[in-house]
């Protein structure tokens, strides 16, 4: 496993969310959403963020095996350490999930623990959020309005 595949997901999303603060702020500060507005920006944004770290941001798609094993010279891929070799790996696209299916008959899963978690925790808290966001909308045009003349 690449360095990369190790420390890059959770740098780029922790990178991800402190450039994201920036906008966030300034929507907050100048458009005063509701709370719950803001909460299924928050969950939303979270979302995003666990998938593209549970994709390895595209590697998984582009080259799976790079994210299991080593390659040496002879073009083998084998895990650092041990003399498995690398027989194939699997990606799944929801949730992320990238296996890992050894020599040994041994499978592993290279996807961080944390990302699926996080990636249903946003996903719920987005559609709760903005569900009541629609719910509040309805009532609002259905409530009558105070359009009576004075006379």
């Amino acid at each position: 496993m690449t360095l990369f595949a190790l420390f890059g997901p959770p740098a780029i999303t922790l990178l991800l969310f402190v450039i994201g603060v920036f906008p966030y702020a300034l929507w907050v500060t100048r458009k005063k959403p509701s709370r719950t507005a803001r909460l299924a920006a928050v969950g939303s944004a979270a979302a995003l963020a666990a998938y593209g770290a549970g994709t390895f941001y595209g590697l998984a798609y582009t080259n799976p095996l790079d994210l299991c094993a080593t390659k040496t010279a002879s073009g083998d891929y084998v895990d650092s350490g041990r003399d498995y070799s690398l027989t194939s790996a699997t990606v799944h696209h929801f949730p992320p999930s990238v296996t890992c299916h050894w020599s040994s008959g041994y499978s592993t899963d290279d996807v961080s623990f944390w990302v699926t978690p996080l990636l249903f925790a946003g996903l719920a808290c987005a559609t709760v959020c903005f569900t009541l966001i629609l719910i509040n909308r309805s009532q609002r045009r259905r409530a009558p309005h105070d359009n009576e003349l004075d006379a």
